[in-house]
């Protein structure tokens, strides 16, 4: 069946254009354009002027609506569920430190998940392999050195799924398993780190392509000492993850960031099972997590334990209180996290030959309608 929409105002990371129309068959788009002439099609969507932009794409987030990744399949689902309504086309599931055999059932069950829905990228490995000293919301008894073998096991789990992996580089071993992950074809990102300016320039020599929620659990910036966030403004092959939800990242500072690394900015939820429900107590993996006024932290702590937020929000927050322009906020959720899992020739733009993933919005940049692989969600 052929859809057409039209009447919109596109936007995506190639820009604006008005009057929009975009021909969409099976889970593909197959033809665009502007003005009125346009295809005739199975099914007409008329868009009233309204924001078309592509599907957002998650590549950090560990569950919402009540429910988490870390659990079984039906928890899953739901929790997945809850972000498509914000607008989260494609998801990337992430997996908190754990116990190493139920790590190995989680990348197991979002394998099997995957193979079922296209929607699913796969997972993320947040821990186990993080610095102790900067572990944040993981429980410290499950982190483990990256010795090579561990690493190939959990790659082994996955049956091919295992899309990012978070790794402290400046652990022993830390470069050898970044070796293993890159063979492999998975994605690293250098996150709950405590590594220097130089180990994690060095990291991303080696392979490493993403920086695990910027500024968050790592070194600051500091004049004498840079950090891992400069390594990564100053190399062009790393994306960097931003969690803009006011709470983990001043909006100034995330301007900053903006600015720093054009085009390199893919905004995340890290979001935990709180999101789009209410404040109360969660889990996240073994820990428990107190929400109150959406902000999440480990119960009897100040340590912030992931978010509340959705790629909706996001967008709001970077548009309305960091001032990005709202062609880098889209791009931020989709052309840039597209990019950096090398999905970059089917997602994250309204274009010819790209997945039929779309989401309206209003001119408020909230949610209308969500569209995926040219279904109505």
């Amino acid at each position: 069946m052929n859809t057409l929409f039209h009447s919109a105002q596109k936007l995506d990371g190639h820009g604006q254009v008005d009057d929009f129309w975009m021909l969409v068959r099976g889970d593909s788009i197959v033809a665009t354009g502007s003005g009125p002439q346009h295809p005739d099609a199975d099914q007409s969507i008329d868009v009233g002027g309204r924001w078309l932009v592509p599907g957002f794409l998650d590549l950090h987030c560990h569950g919402g609506g009540g429910h988490s990744y870390d659990d079984d399949a039906d928890e899953i689902v739901q929790a997945i569920a809850t972000h498509r309504a914000h607008g989260t086309t494609r998801s990337v599931l992430s997996l908190v430190a754990n116990p190493v055999e139920r790590l190995r059932e989680s990348l197991g069950l979002i394998a099997t998940i995957a193979e079922a829905d296209p929607l699913v990228l796969g997972s993320h490995l947040e821990g186990p392999f993080l610095a102790p000293g900067a572990r944040g919301a993981h429980h410290p008894d499950f982190l483990l050195e990256p010795l090579p073998f561990a690493v190939e096991e959990l790659i082994g789990a996955s049956r091919g799924t295992l899309r990012q992996l978070t790794i402290a580089p400046e652990l022993p071993n830390g470069g050898d398993a970044i070796d293993v992950l890159v063979e492999n074809g998975v994605t690293v990102a250098i996150g709950h780190t405590e590594a220097t300016f130089d180990e994690a320039r060095a990291a991303f020599d080696r392979g490493a392509r993403i920086l695990t929620h910027a500024f968050n659990a790592m070194p600051g910036i500091h004049h004498r000492a840079p950090g891992p966030v400069v390594a990564a403004f100053e190399d062009d092959r790393v994306t960097l993850e931003l969690i803009l939800d006011g709470h983990h990242v001043h909006p100034d500072v995330a301007a900053m960031t903006f600015a720093s690394a054009p085009g390199r900015v893919a905004l995340v939820t890290d979001a935990m099972a709180a999101a789009g429900a209410s404040d109360g107590d969660y889990r996240l993996g073994m820990l428990n997590v107190s929400v109150r006024e959406g902000l999440a932290l480990l119960s009897g702590t100040q340590t912030i334990a992931g978010s509340t937020l959705t790629q909706d929000v996001a967008l709001r927050c970077a548009i309305e209180h960091a001032h990005v322009s709202p062609r880098d906020a889209i791009a931020a959720l989709t052309a840039t996290p597209a990019k950096a899992l090398g999905l970059e020739r089917r997602h994250g733009y309204l274009t010819v030959g790209h997945v039929a993933d779309a989401v309206v919005l209003d001119h408020g940049w909230n949610v209308v309608s969500v569209w995926a692989a040219g279904e109505l969600l």
